[in-house]
């Protein structure tokens, strides 16, 4: 015999591997398969299953009234369905026929691949977890409140996984609304009011961001009478800094300042140009250094009397009016220094 699913994340169902519907009806019948599906593969004592599905207003023959149930519930599923055992009943069925089970390991698998840093994986699964949901969890057991809540929270965090994992893909865009709508439903869970702030900036609306964590901090202080919380703080410190590094929509930018020319090098002192004595008071105090260029008609100084001054320009001796071999009228001229004397050119 092929295996039934049966959907507790909504009105309670069972289903053919086909994907026809077995006919379950009348509320009590309901919340036994409910029971049943909850703990599948495992016997659950006649006493619990009174209990659930009976509540505080038992049947005089409790015993007889839950045989006679059983019977129902086998007559639709079929005769192998719903298995006795010693002091109860067992659903014979493995823990992945039960979407409400599925779920929960197919999240776990999403939460796991996200913290893998693999987004892409992640959305995928948590689509398929997400996607078992057709309503309120255990819907035909109004007294597993406490049940149903706990379920309800590992949805919403199964949502948080999947739109953290958009945003890692770049889909901020097409999960901005309905986050818009958990943070309506849900205002006080901040996790879920980051998540939005991060979709407005990544947006390129960081100021709707900033004024959101305004909302949401006045909002908590009027609730819970306490501040946002470390995630929320440190998300709206770079809001603060985006918003100061970059300008507003439509501020036309600022023009580019101009690229500087190329820097002249610095005069040197030590150049022998005739006429020009040094002017400042630090280059009559220490000795520069050789000129780095001659000036056109101009060669080193080569008095025989000495080896010849590198760097050390003179006139020829056709433009000078002194003997050769005696040095031009600057007389061996040198850098200038204290203890030679300016001397004007013959």
């Amino acid at each position: 015999m092929d295996p039934v699913r049966y959907r507790l994340l909504g009105t309670t169902q069972a289903h053919r591997p086909d994907g026809t519907p077995v006919p379950v009806g009348g509320a009590r019948l309901r919340a036994l398969l409910s029971v049943l599906a909850l703990r599948a593969g495992r016997t659950v004592p006649a006493g619990v299953l009174v209990d659930e599905v009976w509540g505080a207003d038992p049947p005089a023959d409790a015993a007889g009234a839950l045989q006679a149930l059983v019977g129902r519930l086998r007559r639709a599923l079929g005769a192998g369905a719903v298995a006795s055992a010693e002091g109860g009943y067992r659903l014979v069925a493995a823990p992945d026929d039960v979407d409400l089970t599925r779920f929960d390991r197919l999240t776990g698998e999403g939460l796991a691949a996200l913290s893998d840093g693999d987004p892409a994986k992640a959305a995928v699964v948590l689509d398929d977890a997400l996607a078992l949901w057709r309503g309120p969890a255990l819907a035909d057991l109004p007294d597993r409140t406490a049940e149903a809540v706990r379920w309800e929270t590992r949805r919403l965090d199964a949502l948080r996984a999947r739109h953290t994992a958009a945003l890692a893909l770049g889909h901020a865009e097409r999960s901005l609304p309905e986050l818009a709508a958990l943070c309506d439903g849900h205002p006080l869970d901040e996790p879920l009011q980051a998540l939005r702030l991060r979709a407005l900036r990544d947006l390129g609306r960081p100021a709707q961001a900033l004024a959101a964590y305004d909302e949401v901090r006045q909002l908590l202080a009027d609730r819970l009478g306490s501040d946002p919380g470390p995630e929320l703080r440190a998300l709206h410190g770079e809001l603060l800094l985006a918003e100061a590094t970059d300008p507003a929509p439509g501020t036309p930018a600022a023009p580019a300042a101009p690229e500087p020319g190329p820097t002249p090098p610095p005069p040197s002192s030590a150049t022998c140009r005739p006429g020009s004595p040094p002017s400042s008071a630090a280059s009559r105090t220490s000795r520069p250094s050789a000129p780095t260029s001659v000036p056109p008609g101009w060669s080193p100084c080569s008095d025989p009397a000495g080896p010849a001054r590198p760097g050390c320009p003179r006139r020829p001796p056709s433009r000078c009016g002194t003997p050769p071999g005696t040095g031009c009228g600057w007389r061996n001229w040198r850098p200038w220094t204290t203890r030679t004397p300016y001397r004007r050119p013959c």
